[in-house]
């Protein structure tokens, strides 16, 4: 992953969604499955073997990650979510405007609903092959 920006639909707002630099992966596999895994680099460390109800939900809200079956409709790729680690994300499919420049892709203009705060947003995100 390159970046990973969100727009606030309501105020146009633009910040990064995982932190500055986030480390991701989105990976579309021959057979028709999708994998997507992004953390913030500043994830926070936890203090013991076992993370605190605190921390725990700190990693959450410093983490993406699913997985299901794609297709592509009318110039955009889906994602069809059949697991994630947020399950309201199950709910419907993810619909992934995109372009491609040699070995980048770019997601621009994926409509979502931020998991953190319910906030309408627009998610523009651009991955590198690796």
């Amino acid at each position: 992953m390159i970046s990973w920006t969100r727009r606030a639909v309501a105020t146009g707002m633009v910040t990064d969604a995982m932190g500055p630099d986030p480390v991701g992966y989105l990976s579309y596999h021959p057979d028709g499955r999708v994998m997507a895994v992004v953390v913030s680099r500043e994830r926070p460390a936890i203090k013991g073997e076992v993370p605190t109800d605190a921390e725990k939900v700190a990693l959450f809200d410093s983490m993406l990650a699913y997985a299901g079956t794609y297709t592509f409709e009318n110039g955009r790729v889906v994602h069809h979510v059949d697991a994630s680690w947020n399950p309201a994300w199950g709910v419907s499919d993810l619909i992934r405007p995109f372009s491609i420049d040699g070995s980048r892709l770019k997601i621009s203009g994926a409509p979502g609903v931020d998991p953190r705060n319910g906030e309408e947003v627009v998610y523009e995100l651009e991955f590198r092959k690796v």
